[in-house]
């Protein structure tokens, strides 16, 4: 395929189209970007090439100039010595030299063509590439985003889950357990606080007061 025919497959490509049919879009676009690369590539050497190409004719336009003009002042001459036949001689190779320049021009003049057209599809391709490395960013974080949705669903659907959350419940359980039992130890190791021991003393009074009764009441029964 001739580099302007693939240069204006690549331009007019739609890579949406492209896109949806890949099987693999992250693969398609790089390969689409690789494709374009290489093809920019290859336009600008032929527009160097091109370039280098005027500038030698360019050069042999400026001496078939001055070669005009030599033998336009070898004709003068001729002339001047009356020498028809030398004159008509040099102005027939001034003719040549004429002839080689506007062909010459003429091919300068189609390059400039090609190197106009070079310009615009540089352009667009470099656009296109633009459009194809934003795609390319944009697919790679959609996938990565549908890679990392697939992950969590699938953990999500598995035993793995419940199987952890099981775990933590077991977990929870012996923190309870070892939390009452610190909590129990700590109820056995205080000591009374003074309202306590003052209230202890006023119960055993009490009940001094009541053995203290139930003693004499038991007395005077034996006495009766």
């Amino acid at each position: 395929m001739g580099i302007f025919s693939r240069t204006r497959d690549i331009i007019a490509a739609n890579f949406a189209d492209l896109l949806e049919k890949a099987e693999d879009p992250s693969k398609m676009i790089r390969m689409i970007i690789m494709e374009m690369e290489e093809t920019l590539v290859e336009v600008r050497a032929s527009a160097a090439r091109t370039i280098a190409d005027q500038k030698e004719m360019r050069r042999h336009i400026v001496k078939l100039d001055r070669l005009q003009a030599d033998w336009a002042d070898k004709a003068q001459l001729a002339l001047s010595k009356n020498r028809e036949d030398l004159a008509r001689a040099a102005l027939v190779e001034k003719r040549k030299a004429a002839d080689m320049a506007d062909q010459l021009n003429s091919e300068v003049a189609v390059l400039d063509d090609s190197l106009r057209a070079f310009e615009a599809d540089i352009e667009k391709l470099q656009t296109r590439l633009r459009e194809a490395r934003s795609r390319q960013t944009a697919i790679a974080a959609r996938l990565e985003s549908a890679e990392n949705r697939v992950k969590l669903r699938t953990l999500l659907a598995s035993e793995r889950v419940d199987e952890a959350m099981a775990r933590f419940d077991a977990l929870e359980r012996r923190v309870d357990h070892a939390e009452g039992r610190a909590d129990a130890l700590g109820l056995a190791d205080s000591k009374p606080s003074l309202a306590d021991e003052i209230a202890a003393l006023a119960a055993g009074d009490k009940v001094d007061e009541e053995l203290e009764a139930m003693k004499r009441a038991l007395n005077a029964g034996k006495e009766g």
